[in-house]
């Protein structure tokens, strides 16, 4: 099987970059992506896949049914876009103003797209169901697509035993795979704070309750939320990272607003950390005569895998790429819906190494100078063939 994987790939792999291309001039954000749903159907209908719409609006289903019955192994790749001016000059760049792919969501459609070519391809030699979610709306926090999705049903005939997803990360070498047996991505929780003071003259402040003072004491005092309030090995982080304020330098401006970032791993730690910001943010505002109004929005929830499907993963990249495919990294603090799968389906997502040869140069996600090693794009196709096979192989076993 192997064998015959590594020569499918070999004649898929100039498809698979061809459609990450295309899909890439056309980008569409959350929500709006019509024309990339058109383009994933035509494509499954091509290679003679059955495939259901309608999820999340522009959400897709592909299904491939193996000549045995057996177990549902899910691959899910993101579809969207983010609201960004590509600033690169390669010959594929976005063709639309103000829109980019610069979460490489191009790369996983179109390696799943590739997946799917070959599973259906393998059909006869499959022992259950391998399913292939075309997820809209990642970028849309905190509401997303992947809950909307399973709202809608994608998985009320098909129920996954197991789900799966890779994500490109620059951040990592090309040719190894981050597996992380629980924590990989954090919980992405927002806020607006609203300090309402009193304004008046800049000479006679006397006459104010200010609000400038008062957040300025709050950007601090959150800072030991984590600092102080946590033990020291755990990983979260609290960020300010909009401040408004006024609009000429002799006027005390009567209200402030702040916006910002709490993330976390744990659901425990979450909740505390979201109480000691309520209370500091409400305290400070007191103690300087000022009132705050807190907007504050769930977001994502950490993305958490079962650590026997992370390690099933970690074999099966071995296979693909070798045994130094994955070193072990770090987990990350950035915000993922596939945490939303995770918590209704026990399953595993990784990392897929995408960092250019000239590693200086490689610019971050949602920068809108993003690119990514294509070299890759073969690989993450056979991984994702590869955990379907061995999924499979688990369930059924088992």
């Amino acid at each position: 099987m192997q064998h015959e994987l590594t020569t499918c790939i070999e004649e898929i792999t100039e498809e698979v970059i061809a459609m990450r291309r295309h899909l890439h001039q056309y980008p569409e954000l959350s929500n709006q992506e019509k024309k990339t749903s058109a383009f994933i159907q035509q494509k499954l209908k091509e290679y003679g896949i059955p495939f259901e719409t309608g999820y999340a609006v522009h959400g897709v289903l592909g299904i491939i049914k193996g000549r045995n019955p057996g177990k549902t192994v899910a691959l899910r790749a993101d579809i969207d876009a983010l609201p960004i001016q590509e600033l690169n000059d390669h010959d594929f760049v976005s063709k639309h103003p103000n829109v980019m792919h610069a979460c490489g969501h191009d790369a996983h459609t179109a390696m799943l797209l590739g997946a799917g070519k070959i599973l259906k391809q393998m059909q006869d030699e499959i022992h259950g169901t391998a399913l292939l979610v075309f997820q809209p709306a990642e970028e849309e926090s905190p509401v997303g697509g992947a809950s909307v999705m399973m709202e809608d049903g994608v998985f009320d005939t098909y129920k996954p035993d197991a789900i799966f997803a890779q994500h490109v990360w620059p951040y990592i070498p090309t040719g190894t795979i981050g597996v992380h047996d629980r924590e990989v991505m954090g919980a992405s929780d927002r806020f607006k704070i609203t300090l309402e003071g009193r304004g008046g003259h800049a000479s006679m402040p006397h006459q104010t309750s200010d609000a400038v003072v008062a957040a300025g004491h709050l950007i601090t005092a959150l800072q030991t939320i984590v600092s102080r309030n946590l033990d020291p090995m755990e990983a979260s982080v609290v960020t300010i990272s909009m401040l408004e304020a006024g609009s000429v330098p002799n006027i005390i401006p009567r209200e402030v607003t702040l916006q910002g970032s709490i993330r976390t791993y744990n659901l425990e730690i979450r909740e505390k950390l979201k109480d000691r910001f309520f209370n500091i943010t409400t305290q400070i505002a007191e103690a300087f005569g000022a009132k705050a109004v807190i907007e504050y929005i769930d977001g994502y929830p950490a993305t958490i895998n079962t650590p026997k499907w992370a390690q099933l993963a970690r074999k099966s990249a071995k296979k693909v790429i070798g045994e130094q495919a994955t070193p072990p990294y770090k987990p990350s603090l950035a915000g993922e819906d596939f945490g939303r799968f995770l918590q209704q389906y026990p399953g595993a997502f990784v990392w897929l190494g995408t960092q250019l040869e000239d590693k200086e140069n490689q610019a971050p996600l949602h920068d809108a100078n993003f690119k990514l090693n294509e070299r890759a794009l073969p690989e993450g196709t056979k991984l994702l063939v590869q955990i379907a096979i061995d999924a499979l192989h688990e369930l059924n076993n088992e």
